[in-house]
């Protein structure tokens, strides 16, 4: 897939520094020991959210922050430590748990933000602090033994690690004098407590611990913690053994190299029982933190020395400069501890490590002790690094042929390898060798499965590059130069992973920037720089054919296409590549086209299909490109491509399951056959070639028939072909038609035009009607020109009939909702006809023949109530298609007026008003329905139109069903309630909504929408009003109307049990409506002594509800209340009977009077 970049907003400052201010100092002003209101509550969860997001918008930026950090965690800092001195000296006090959470949550994203190293630096840090943080985080009751309080926990031993580090003895801060290191003990059961606690607890312990026992007067302590250590780490416990890690790294880290040589045996030791016990091997944290362990341990061992790095860059003059950190004496005579060797053996183990974060840090300690080194045992280092790309490899094969558990092994070599040549550590000597080796690294794809790996492979083998670049002279890299270029642009525009082609580009950058080596370095970087490269379509397509301008790079770029992704185990990559073959071949048609057919031919006997796929895929490509410049030369290499196709082993074509190769032979015939071909028959180069054809047809993926079709239409441009063949035969044969017949060449010859109109008007059904309504808006467009030579008007309407039959095609199967595909597709291609009509209208003399201006409105409303029904997919086609009809002119005809849509003005208005209208998505419930109720007042696109209205307001998806009824029942309580003499009234709208029901009173698909539209209007008090409206004669002179379509109502509602639901409010809801309340009440016997319990039940509680809740002209009998409450209408009793029918004879009574 095509990867697209999303940008993220950059700032150039602190822009929101007020707002931010304003939202904390209401957070800090509050009591934290007085409970908020309702309200406070609300302000302040505003501000903290406030506060959370601004957080989030600078979190990529944090260091705009910088300047303000003091101003701001200052006062943050200074409260909690207010909070803190209060919980101690009135230990008593309740706290608000709310506030002081939200006074965590602050500090916890000030240091998620900024780090808590450059965060703790502004927390208060004064002597008389230590006792204040000490005293607090261990009070027995106080607000940190609540476990929800982790951030207050973090935020405070934090403080307690930056306080500990005050010059003064620990001692002169105990309470009483025969007490020695009362104080000191506090501090380290804090952190031993907190230890075993996963998460960031932990590490502010171990934070807390490290700076603990790095004071000069915790040495004694700190020799305790070792032997304790060694004991945690025999027992196995692995949450505890990760925090003590934590706090061995931390400490080796930043602790003195005095203390720490005293215990390398001891460090060493631990090392040792961490890589035989098993529970702890296993963990991958265990494991980074030993590799840590063992390289900083190496570090303290050597001592440091100048930085042998060097920084590569050129003037604004063209001059290559270098800056050296120092001079440093390679002859200097360093001693190498023993250790050392035994420390690098177990980090070259950690290279090989499966996960990549104990990979990535041995990297980073090899390096950093390679610094330390002297040359000649740096440079032993490099050749041992690079020995791990050998252990896998195998003499004379490729980087494909390597078994996949090489990668953990040259993914750490290649991190290691970059390591190193960004300190400067890669000797001249080496430079070749490494990038041997990184040549193969950089391809690095071994398929596992469906998938592949070997993706960071290549991203650390790009990251060597880069690395070269800043550390290395020119002069040691011109030798290599012209091919790393080639290496790096290959893979910055044919890589499959979007970071590799950018990490591929910054490479090629660096070093373009820094050495300029690189043939038209300038030039070719513009055209693979960042943007261009992170589209993969736009990368192959677009990128490659401009690098390609360049003779240094085409023939690398045509042998990286042919040998590697043609043969790419990902359809998409084999596709693209052909693609991108074909435009570079572009370039130089005459010598490059031929040259890479023959290099693809040698794949067509491969026993892979990946390959031969790939093979026949390019070979379309420059068989396309010799065909678009035309010319009998070209004609005769396309000849000479089309013979390359028996090189294919029939077997692998018509295999049943090799549908990719099908396609592509298929494909192939018909970019590359020409009229000798055809004519020779058997004779032919290929003769087998029509039964690859005939097999893609009969195929029954819909790429391989689409494949076929595009042969066959090449087949027709030459020969004329009969459609009769297609009328017998499987089914998988007749399903192909429609793709076939749709694309015949029919102004070459016309192949029996009538005949093929005919044939698919009689293959629609539902087996095949989608592919159906998709041929024939294509076959009508192929004609247009000579649209009357071959389609006479009763034709024309029978496509016409037969694409909006498809608009009723609701099937539903095992494959879900299939009837909307077919939907959609009659949607376009009505859409796509009446387009092609109109615009050749001039040239058709019985134009109100071929489109009757009643057939063409017909369709306007059909495809109207399909831009209003409940399936938003549907709804987006729909309304697509309908904005396409408002803006084409009127066709060039007499009395044109007659095909002007009805109400055009209207729609204008509501859905083209401005460009946001246009824009919208039809899809969005929300802003169609309101608009769209509006065309509910022209008369002729009404039916339809309420109809899809219908099924929405039914909808079970709420964010159809919603906007639906509410825009309804707006639009419904603007009606007047009479007929007028122009508009839309209320009673037309009821009279509307029965007509739909009656016409289909057996289908609940229809009729429980209607009852579910009714039931909505008639709790909104739409239609209370409506028995007042005489509308004329009816069955009796005083029986209005309007009451007569209510009675029809009750008969739908109570006909068929699967309605019951909707039927039980039709018939309460009608209780207030004066014309029909007393038939009501009396149907309501049939549903409160129902046989189902559940029906019973339901009525008697959405009838109490009813009579509680609204303002009825009529008052119920409190005895209807008590026996709706009283009666246990679960049960099978005569008592039920008796209720339901003592209470509709109560509601009738209350009517009546």
């Amino acid at each position: 897939m095509d990867e697209d970049s999303e940008e993220t907003r950059l700032f150039a400052a602190f822009e929101r520094h007020n707002e931010f201010v304003a939202a904390q100092s209401t957070l800090l002003a509050v009591d934290l020991f007085v409970e908020p209101s309702r309200e406070e509550e609300d302000v302040e969860l505003e501000c903290s959210r406030k506060l959370m997001m601004i957080f989030g918008e600078y979190q990529e930026q944090s260091y705009l922050l910088d300047p303000y950090l003091e101003s701001l965690v200052s006062p943050v800092a200074e409260c909690l430590r207010k909070y803190a001195m209060t919980c101690v000296n009135a230990q008593g006090d309740q706290s608000s748990r709310s506030r002081v959470e939200r006074l965590a949550d602050l500090l916890h994203n000030y240091i998620k933000f900024r780090g808590y190293k450059t965060i703790t630096r502004f927390f208060p840090h004064e002597v008389a602090d230590l006792s204040i943080a000490l005293d607090f985080i261990r009070l027995p009751s106080g607000p940190l033994k609540d476990l929800n309080q982790w951030g207050l926990r973090y935020a405070v031993l934090l403080w307690l690690s930056l306080i500990c580090r005050i010059p003064f003895d620990l001692q002169k801060f105990d309470d009483d004098a025969t007490r020695s290191g009362e104080t000191a003990n506090a501090i380290e059961l804090v952190g031993k407590d907190r230890l075993n606690m996963a998460g960031l607890e932990r590490e502010g312990a171990a934070t807390l611990l490290a700076r603990f026992y790095a004071r000069k007067d915790t040495k004694q302590q700190f020799a305790s913690f070792v032997e304790w250590s060694i004991t945690v780490f025999r027992s196995s416990d692995i949450i505890l053994s990760i925090g003590v890690l934590q706090v061995l790294c931390e400490l080796v880290k930043s602790g003195s190299s005095e203390q720490l040589q005293a215990f390398t045996q001891q460090f060493l030791e631990i090392t040792d029982t961490l890589e035989q016990s098993t529970t702890l091997a296993s963990n991958t944290l265990v494991r980074k933190y030993r590799t840590k362990l063992l390289s900083r341990v190496a570090l303290r061992l050597m001592p440091p020395k100048v930085s042998r790095s060097k920084l590569t860059f050129r003037s604004l003059d063209g001059n290559i400069n270098e800056t050296d950190d120092g001079n440093v004496d390679e002859d200097e005579d360093v001693d190498v501890p023993e250790e050392i060797d035994t420390i690098l053996e177990s980090l070259f183990k950690s290279l090989q490590d499966k996960d990549t974060v104990v990979r990535w840090s041995a990297a980073k300690g090899i390096a950093r002790l390679s610094e330390r080194l002297p040359s000649d045992f740096s440079s032993q280092v490099l050749e041992t690094i690079l020995g791990l790309f050998s252990i896998h490899s195998v003499a004379g094969a490729s980087v494909y042929d390597t078994p996949a558990i090489a990668e953990a092994t040259w993914h750490g070599a290649s991190l290691a390898s970059a390591e190193m040549a960004r300190r400067g550590l890669v000797q001249t000597a080496a430079l070749g060798s490494l990038l041997g080796w990184l040549s193969k690294a950089l391809y690095f794809d071994i398929r596992k499965g469906a998938h592949s790996i070997g993706s960071n492979v290549r991203d650390a083998a790009a990251y060597v590059i880069w690395a070269l670049a800043r550390a290395q002279d020119p002069e040691s890299f011109s030798p290599y130069a012209r091919e790393l270029a080639q290496w790096l642009v290959s893979v910055a525009l044919f890589d499959r992973e979007i970071h590799i082609r950018r990490a591929a580009s910054a490479a090629f950058q660096e070093h373009v920037g820094r050495m300029a080596l690189f043939p038209h370095g300038i030039d070719v970087l513009r055209k693979t720089d960042f943007y261009a490269v992170s589209v993969r379509r736009n990368a192959f397509t677009v990128a490659a054919p401009q690098v390609a301008e360049h003779l240094e790079y085409r023939s690398y770029l045509i042998d990286h296409i042919i040998s590697i992704t043609l043969r790419h185990w990902d359809v998409a990559m084999r596709e693209l590549g052909a693609q991108a073959l074909r435009r570079i071949c572009e370039l130089d048609l005459k010598t490059l086209g031929l040259e890479c057919a023959l290099k693809m031919a040698g794949f067509l006997h491969s026993v892979d299909v990946s390959d031969v796929h790939g093979a026949l895929a390019a070979l379309t490509g420059i068989s396309e490109a010799y065909r678009t410049q035309g010319s009998e030369k070209n004609a005769s290499n396309r000849r000479k491509i089309f013979a390359l196709i028996a090189m294919v082993p029939q077997d692998a074509v018509m295999a049943p399951r090799n549908d990719l190769v099908l396609a592509a032979a298929c494909d192939l015939i018909a970019s590359s056959l020409t009229l000798q071909e055809v004519e020779l028959q058997e004779k032919s180069s290929v003769p087998h070639w029509k039964r690859i054809v005939d097999q893609g047809l009969r195929h029954r993926s819909p790429s391989v028939q689409q494949a076929a079709a595009a042969a066959m239409a090449t087949t027709s441009s030459l020969i004329d072909c009969s459609p009769d063949d297609f009328r017998r035969g499987p089914q998988s044969l007749q399903q192909s038609l429609g793709y076939t017949l749709g694309v015949l060449n029919y102004n070459a010859h016309p192949h029996g035009f009538s005949e093929v109109v005919k044939c698919l008007l009689d293959s629609v059904d539902p087996n095949s009607s989608g592919r159906m309504s998709s041929t024939l808006p294509k076959i009508i467009a192929n004609v247009l020109p000579r649209l009357t030579e071959y389609l006479i008007a009763e034709s024309m309407c029978g496509v016409l009939d037969a694409l909006d039959s498809g608009l009723d095609d609701y099937t539903m199967d095992e494959r879900g909702d299939v009837g909307s595909w077919v939907r959609m597709t009659c949607i376009q291609g009505l859409a796509s006809i009446l387009e092609d009509l109109f615009r050749v209208s001039g040239s058709i003399p019985e134009f109100a023949n071929y489109l009757p201006a009643q057939r063409y409105h017909s369709v306007i409303a059909r495809i109207l109530r399909q831009g209003v029904e409940r399936l938003d997919n549907v709804r987006q086609i729909a309304g697509h298609c309908l904005l396409r009809l408002f803006r084409i002119p009127l066709p060039s005809v007499p009395r044109q007026e007659e095909w002007r849509i009805k109400g055009s003005e209207l729609m204008m208005k509501l859905f083209l008003n401005d460009a946001s209208d246009a824009m919208t998505s039809w899809s969005v419930g929300e802003w169609l329905f309101p608009k769209v109720v509006e065309l509910l007042r022209v008369q002729e696109y009404r039916q339809p139109l309420l109809t899809g209205l219908i099924h929405s307001v039914g909808a079970r998806t709420g964010s159809t069903h919603r906007p639906a009824s509410s825009s309804l029942v707006s639009f419904a309580q603007g009606l007047p309630l009479s007929p007028c003499d122009s508009g839309y009234s209320l009673f037309e709208l009821c009279d509307d909504l029965i007509e739909c029901a009656q016409g289909r009173t057996t289908s609940n698909a229809v009729v429980v929408p209607v009852l579910q539209t009714f039931n909505m209007l008639l709790e909104a008090d739409v239609l209370s009003h409506l028995s007042n409206v005489d509308n004329g004669p009816s069955k009796s002179p005083s029986f209005p109307l309007s009451a007569f379509r209510l009675e029809k109502l009750l008969n739908i509602a109570t006909r068929n049990v699967l309605r019951l639901k909707n039927s039980i409010c039709s018939v309460v809801n009608l209780l207030v409506v004066s014309s029909v309340s007393k038939s009501s009440s009396e149907r309501i016997i049939d549903f409160l002594s129902h046989p189902y319990p559940k029906i019973r039940a339901s009525t008697a509680e959405y009838l109490y509800t009813f009579i509680q809740s609204r303002d009825l002209a009529w008052e119920a009998d409190e005895a209807v209340e008590d026996l709706l409450l009283e009666t246990e209408w679960s049960s099978e009793s005569m008592q039920v009977k008796v209720a339901a029918t003592r209470i509709s004879e109560l509601l009738s009574c209350a009517i009546t009077e």
